[in-house]
């Protein structure tokens, strides 16, 4: 029966839709892309997930896997907020420009080499600070060779205007040099009050910048696509009169920030959009759409391409190897092993406690796995949905006790309470439907699932990224946890 069951599960995860799928769903802000050898290359958002930045390899543009990170510590100037990592490659070096928040100021961009894309990587520190911040770095060379930066000042985060900057950049990408230079700024009222996610790429005499303009983020954004052309790379730079060029649809809604891509004689543009069924919860998703130059030199995209669905229909882990594809918070680096075919995740006292945990894919999911009953009553691990440190979900064991709990805005409340017989083990659920409507079961000894009343999740994503769940572990001790599964159905 088991087999039959996880067998017809796995099956969804093959089949074939007629509406536009996500290439790398689930949370992947911001992607970008780039070729070495055979191989295709892709990095996106984490911002305060680590580790930070994936590194995703694939050799069809379609079909994407996980095999790193470029940053398994965080680079000794950063704290926080590592946002729109660009991957490069040039005369057999992998670079990654990044944004990062710095330590006592505020945003920076930022450069990281390697030898080969699996790295390791060696920071070489930020290139620009603006005192109101410096995201979305670009490299791109001139008609004359010369190799440049571009990034965009964050003027509105201070209700300003957003110009694009360029300045010449060294060949060992460690400084700037001469003085920046403005390409363009948001001038234009479909543009609203920004500018970003510059890419940019030549062809047939022009160089295009593709760009991100209004507002990125969460259920109400408003993000939209276009594209601007200069002869020359310092300008003047030309926005197109067909603006925007990339506009939500009934599928995907505020798409913006990728990264042009040649394949096999074709253009494709990878993306990010947020599904209009799980919006935030499940976060903006890499899509992957082809385009071509117009007679009168402009871009036109062409219609969505039905792809396979890549969603996972069933994520497992057993906990007999480490993994590369659980995270955890930025600010509290957990302390886990894995040994014995169960994780063992040392908790902490602070805000939420300490927890790892999986990207959503869907708004319709069930997570569930097997945790140690606590031996103290100082120890409290669980299940849980997490949007962050100050905003969480969860079933918890401790002691004597199931208690269903959330954190909201940094303030704790139990909202529910059973008592536990002696069993050495239980097996948590949470099941959750249109995104934010959780019912948490639980099941003992192996008889059938007890349901909690349904909670609401609406709370729990941060304006910047999306819901993730996982195992949790708040107080003093170790929590033991073994079988996570998350099972996916589709939108």
């Amino acid at each position: 029966m088991k087999s039959i069951f996880l067998t017809s599960l796995l099956a969804l995860a093959t089949a074939t839709y007629a509406q536009q799928q996500a290439v790398i769903p689930g949370d992947h802000a911001d992607p970008s892309v780039t070729k070495i050898g055979d191989t295709y290359w892709a990095s996106a958002t984490s911002s305060n997930w680590a580790p930070e930045y994936p590194l995703l390899k694939s050799k069809d543009l379609i079909h994407w896997q996980t095999v790193g990170y470029i940053f398994p510590k965080l680079p000794d100037w950063a704290d926080y907020y590592f946002w729109a990592p660009e991957i490069s490659y040039e005369k057999g070096k992998v670079y990654a420009y990044y944004t990062a928040h710095k330590k006592g100021g505020n945003l920076c961009v930022a450069v990281a080499s390697a030898d080969k894309p699996e790295g390791p990587w060696k920071d070489h520190g930020p290139l620009m600070c603006e005192s109101d911040g410096s995201i979305d770095a670009f490299p791109m060379r001139d008609e004359n060779g010369k190799l440049h930066l571009i990034w965009k000042e964050d003027g509105n985060s201070i209700r300003q205007p957003t110009p694009i900057w360029i300045q010449e950049m060294n060949e060992e990408r460690t400084a700037l040099l001469g003085e920046k230079k403005e390409l363009f700024r948001n001038d234009q009222p479909w543009e609203a009050n920004l500018v970003e996610g510059v890419s940019m790429m030549r062809h047939g005499g022009y160089f295009y910048a593709f760009y991100a303009a209004a507002g990125c983020c969460g259920e109400g954004c408003t993000y939209v696509s276009g594209v601007a052309r200069a002869k020359n790379l310092l300008g003047p730079w030309e926005k197109f009169s067909g603006n925007p060029i990339l506009t939500s649809d009934e599928t995907w809604k505020c798409p913006g920030h990728g990264t042009p891509i040649e394949k096999d004689g074709k253009y494709y543009f990878l993306y990010h959009a947020y599904s209009t069924k799980s919006t935030a919860y499940s976060g903006r998703q890499g899509l992957l759409r082809e385009f071509e130059f117009t007679p009168d030199g402009w871009i036109a995209f062409k219609a969505p391409v039905a792809t396979a669905n890549q969603v996972p229909a069933v994520v497992k882990d057993d906990f007999s190897k480490a993994s590369n594809l659980w995270n955890w918070s930025v600010f509290h680096w957990p302390e886990y092993q894995t040994k014995g075919g169960k994780l063992h995740l040392k908790a902490i006292p602070e805000q939420a406690g300490v927890y790892l945990a999986r990207k959503t894919y869907t708004g319709n999911y069930t997570a569930q796995v097997q945790v140690e009953v606590p031996k103290t009553t100082d120890l409290k691990s669980g299940l849980s949905l997490i949007g962050d440190d100050d905003n969480a979900l969860g079933l918890s064991v401790q002691k004597g006790e199931l208690l269903v709990w959330k954190r909201e805005k940094g303030k704790d409340k139990v909202l529910q309470t059973l008592p536990l017989s002696n069993a050495k083990t239980v097996i948590l659920q949470a099941q959750v439907k249109n995104a934010k409507e959780v019912t948490f079961k639980y099941l003992i000894n192996g008889k059938n699932m007890q349901v909690f009343d349904s909670v609401d999740g609406a709370f729990l994503p941060p304006w910047d990224r999306a819901v993730r769940v996982g195992v949790i572990a708040k107080g003093e001790g170790t929590g033991v946890f073994d079988n996570f599964l998350l099972r996916s159905e589709k939108e």
